[in-house]
């Protein structure tokens, strides 16, 4: 992976270290990636909170019902209760970014 400022790790760049890392192909890599996320999705809509030690914890964040305003007409509407997706990074993740602590 580069170091650079203001770069993109796009999917595929991400399937390939994964792979790389994990020694196996880019299409298992890709496999297990996509299996990973529809786990989680399926665990969220289920309301289930979903951690991985040193990375964070996904959970879903109920949002209450508010008034707000169309910023085109000014006029006042209702924005509806929602639920939303949240992940929340753990310490050991915050200080890595910070680069307080050495890539495992």
């Amino acid at each position: 992976m580069k170091n650079e400022k203001h770069l993109k790790l796009t999917q595929n760049d991400f399937i390939s270290a994964v792979a790389e890392m994990s020694s196996t192909s880019k299409v298992t890599a890709k496999q297990v990636i996509n299996a990973a996320s529809y786990v989680i999705s399926q665990s969220l809509r289920e309301g289930c909170e979903v951690p991985f030690s040193g990375l964070g914890k996904f959970s879903v964040r109920e949002r209450a019902a508010r008034t707000g305003r169309n910023p085109a007409t000014g006029e006042t509407m209702t924005i509806p209760a929602k639920k939303q997706p949240k992940f929340t990074p753990s310490a050991t993740l915050k200080a890595m970014v910070a680069g307080q602590e050495e890539d495992q």
